[in-house]
């Protein structure tokens, strides 16, 4: 299995893949999401600590792509970071609030020892771009997961925002015949390992909310994006990985897509 923790993501404007989508609703369509107000309200991690807006963040996959533009967009906001990577040294980034934890995802006793202190999680993994995404399978997404949904539950910490894609879980086959078509000849593999980790998180007792990006860009925050929650709204499009970092930061203090499967589009 070739596989990379580092900084990973969802399909990109190079790899057109897509990012998978949220849970039914008896409710009216909504386009939850430009500019979420950041809140003040108080989460419990199950012990007697609690955040009040400033947070210490965790952030899994931190080295490139959208962990990267996570760490940069967490900082900007004041929270402190906890950057973990295998290539965490190398993060291009440096702040009196961060702290660069080399090590390994898929290891439980770093992902335990990451946690220490932890208020909130964002996970973002990625693999990296070749022949075997497509011709082999891959259980990266689905241990880390396990791994860090184990860890997260025996320290306490509740908070997970964990990005995956559009074409994950319910959200496969809503992109359009040619978007359907990539994903399944490209990532076809990858997606149906997003498609166990999603259910992993699902099936939690965590606070989560599971993000699902369309086809990612290199363009810079615009926070001229929507979070659609209503299958019936949901098309493939395009996103910036800072818009993503963005919304990604936005869902540490606030409850608005707690328990919802948002896709993310410009």
């Amino acid at each position: 299995m070739h596989r990379r923790t580092g900084g990973g993501e969802g399909p990109s404007a190079k790899d057109p893949h897509a990012h998978s989508a949220g849970e039914r609703s008896s409710k009216p369509r909504v386009h939850l999401a430009v500019r979420l107000p950041r809140s003040h309200m108080t989460m419990s991690d199950g012990s007697d600590k609690s955040i009040d807006g400033v947070a210490t963040v965790l952030i899994i996959g931190a080295s490139r792509g959208v962990g990267l533009e996570t760490v940069k967009a967490a900082l900007e906001a004041g929270h402190s970071v906890r950057a973990l990577a295998r290539s965490a040294r190398r993060i291009p980034v440096n702040h009196p609030k961060l702290e660069k934890m080399a090590g390994d995802a898929l290891e439980l006793a770093t992902v335990n020892r990451a946690l220490t202190g932890i208020d909130a999680v964002t996970q973002s993994l990625g693999v990296s771009a070749g022949p075997e995404i497509i011709f082999e399978p891959t259980r990266l997404f689905s241990k880390a997961t396990q791994v860090l949904v184990t860890a997260m539950q025996k320290a306490r910490v509740k908070r997970l925002i964990c990005v995956t894609g559009f074409g994950a879980g319910d959200s496969r086959g809503s992109g359009g015949f040619l978007y359907n078509v990539a994903l399944h000849l490209l990532l076809g593999r990858v997606y149906d390992d997003k498609d166990v980790q999603e259910r992993i998180v699902r099936r939690s007792k965590l606070d989560w909310v599971i993000v699902r990006p369309v086809i990612l860009t290199s363009g810079s925050k615009t926070k001229a994006y929507r979070a659609l929650v209503d299958p019936r709204d949901w098309t493939c499009g395009f996103i910036s990985r800072a818009d993503v970092a963005d919304f990604l930061v936005k869902q540490i203090d606030n409850d608005a897509f707690l328990h919802k499967t948002p896709v993310l589009t410009s």
